[in-house]
C-alpha cells in the first residue's frame, strides 16, 4: 500500500487546481469564440433548446421544436419595446448588469425573504445560449464573466435580435417569429401593441402562463411602454 506524504499531497492539489484552472480558462475562451460568432450567424441551438429536448425524453407525449430565427427589423418594434419595458427598462443604459435593479431586488429580498430577479437582458441571453434553466452557483458566476463580454462583442442591437429570436415562449416554441405563429397565427413583424404586451408577460414563465390569461400584466406592461415613450 502506497502512502502519499505532506509533500505528494501539496503536488495532488496543485494539480487539482491546475486542472480545474485551464477547464475554466479553455470553458470562457469557447464562450468568447461563439460570442463573435455569433455576431454575424444565428446559433443553431442553445442550451435551453439542448435542455428542453433531454427533458422531453422523460415525460410522455411528442416534443416539436419550433424555431424560426428572423432579422430584427421583421420582428414588430412593438414586440421590442414591449420586452425591454418587461424585462430590462435601462437596456440601453447599461453595461450588462442593471446595478440599480439590483439593488432594488437585494433590499426587497430582505425585507420579505422572497428571492427576486434581476437578470437584464444580456444575462438572460448568456443562459439561454451557454447555460440552462437550473439554478446555480456555477451558472450565475459563468453569466456575470460573460455578459460583459456579450455587451462588447454583439453590441445591443444584436443582443436584442438573439434575444428575441432565441427566448422560450411555451412548450418548444422559440423566438419571436414561432411565438407569434403558436399564439396568434401571424408572423412576428405583424404582432399589435396589444399582443406584444401580452407576449412579453408571458417570459417569466412561458411554459405555464398564456398571453390570453395576462390581462393585468399586460396593463402594467403598456403603462410602462407609455412612459418610456413608447
Amino acid at each position: 500500500m502506497v502512502r502519499l506524504g505532506p509533500g505528494n499531497s501539496r503536488v495532488s492539489v496543485r494539480r487539482v487546481l491546475r486542472g480545474s484552472l485551464l477547464t475554466v480558462a479553455a470553458g470562457y475562451g469557447a464562450c468568447l469564440l461563439s460570442l463573435l460568432l455569433f455576431r454575424f450567424v444565428d446559433p443553431p441551438v442553445t442550451a435551453v433548446q439542448a435542455q428542453r429536448r433531454v427533458e422531453s425524453w422523460f415525460v410522455a407525449g411528442p416534443y416539436r421544436k419550433r424555431h424560426e430565427p428572423v432579422p430584427l427589423k421583421a420582428i414588430s418594434s412593438h414586440l421590442q419595446h414591449a420586452v425591454i419595458a418587461a424585462e430590462d427598462g435601462r437596456f440601453y443604459s447599461h453595461f450588462g448588469f442593471d446595478w440599480t435593479q439590483i439593488k432594488d431586488a437585494i433590499e426587497d429580498d430582505l425585507e420579505d425573504g422572497r428571492l427576486r430577479g434581476a437578470s437584464t437582458l444580456t444575462q438572460q441571453l448568456v443562459k439561454n445560449l451557454f447555460f440552462t434553466t437550473r439554478f446555480g452557483f456555477v451558472r450565475k458566476a459563468g453569466e456575470a464573466a460573460a455578459t460583459p463580454a456579450a455587451e462588447i462583442l454583439l453590441g445591443k442591437n444584436r443582443i436584442l435580435e438573439l434575444y428575441l429570436n432565441n427566448a422560450e415562449w411555451g412548450p418548444g416554441v422559440f423566438g419571436a417569429e414561432a411565438a407569434a405563429h403558436y399564439h396568434y397565427r401571424t408572423s412576428a413583424s405583424r404582432l399589435t401593441r396589444e399582443q406584444s404586451a401580452r407576449l412579453a408577460a408571458i417570459l417569466p414563465s412561458p411554459r405555464r402562463r398564456r398571453p390570453g390569461r395576462m390581462d393585468r400584466y399586460s396593463s402594467i406592461i403598456l403603462a410602462r411602454m407609455n412612459q418610456m415613450g413608447w
